[in-house]
């Protein structure tokens, strides 16, 4: 993603409640024992986040708040804001105040920041491959980490992604163990179409090519093509021809991403960005 690219911010009232729930975990009973027992209260702290190596940022505004909730003196200056790619030694939060606040918030900012910014580079590094084979758009699951899901379907925005559904209630998705507890593809989509507003868009877990005509015939909004082979994906979406929002999902990686997106697909589906992805390594170093 370019920075001129960059996603919103998500509005403050959502992030808040995530970042002090995990300054409370970490403050404990006691608050900072190594800090202040140390650290005179009067004692000033300058210095920055900087990246250890190449990655895109995503989570600033939750490590900057956490600096924040502290102690509101502390000056926060975000460098490098989400979605902007990074290089080894590159500074990405500035911070100058009072050094009991910017060390005892500093382990809870960078779990948030490193965390976050693994997803927003996993995912950079899938639509990169796709980029050249296709017109298909990666999308994350609701694989998220428990009370991180509006972080991390952001993040994946920032890594130039796009989201899926955030929960159970603002779409249909009828998975195989739906179809099989109401009989078929075509008597899920049916209840499912009586069941909810007019507004809500329904997709269908398929497996088979024959599932797929079946919920073809039933008019599904979207059908997720599920671990198919590149050949079958094609002829999927062959028999789609537009009808319907096309997803393939299942064992994406780098390597298998661009065959996938060369089918033809609309949308490209994986869990991994957000439940495997590998931190990337930042530091918070005294200037």
């Amino acid at each position: 993603m370019t920075d001129t690219t960059l996603p919103p911010a998500l509005p403050r009232l959502m992030v808040e409640p995530i970042v002090r729930a995990a300054l409370l975990e970490d403050l404990g009973r006691a608050g900072d024992l190594t800090t202040d027992s140390i650290v005179p209260a009067e004692a000033r702290f300058s210095g920055a986040i900087v990246s250890r190596q190449a990655g895109t940022v995503a989570g600033t505004d939750a490590a900057a708040l956490a600096f924040a909730l502290l102690d509101s003196t502390v000056r926060v200056s975000v460098l490098r804001p989400d979605g902007s790619r990074v290089a080894p030694g590159e500074a990405v939060i500035a911070l100058d105040g009072p050094a009991r606040a910017i060390l005892s918030a500093e382990r809870v900012a960078l779990n948030l920041l490193c965390r976050l910014s693994g997803v927003a580079t996993a995912t950079a590094s899938l639509v990169e491959a796709a980029r050249p084979h296709g017109k298909a758009r990666i999308v994350c699951t609701r694989k998220t980490t428990p009370g991180l899901r509006s972080l991390e379907k952001h993040a994946v925005r920032a890594g130039g992604g796009a989201n899926h559904r955030f929960g159970l209630d603002d779409a249909v998705l009828i998975k195989d163990n739906h179809v099989a507890v109401a009989g078929g593809v075509a008597p899920a989509v049916r209840r499912a179409r009586a069941g909810v507003g007019h507004l809500v868009k329904i997709e269908v877990e398929v497996d088979t090519l024959a599932q797929l005509d079946e919920a073809l015939s039933v008019g599904a909004d979207a059908v997720l093509l599920d671990n198919m082979s590149p050949d079958t994906l094609r002829a999927a979406v062959a028999m789609i021809d537009g009808r319907a929002v096309s997803e393939a999902s299942g064992r994406i990686s780098r390597e298998t991403v661009g065959a996938v997106a060369a089918t033809g697909v609309d949308l490209i589906s994986t869990g991994w960005i957000t439940h495997s992805a590998p931190i990337v390594d930042l530091g918070l170093d005294v200037a």
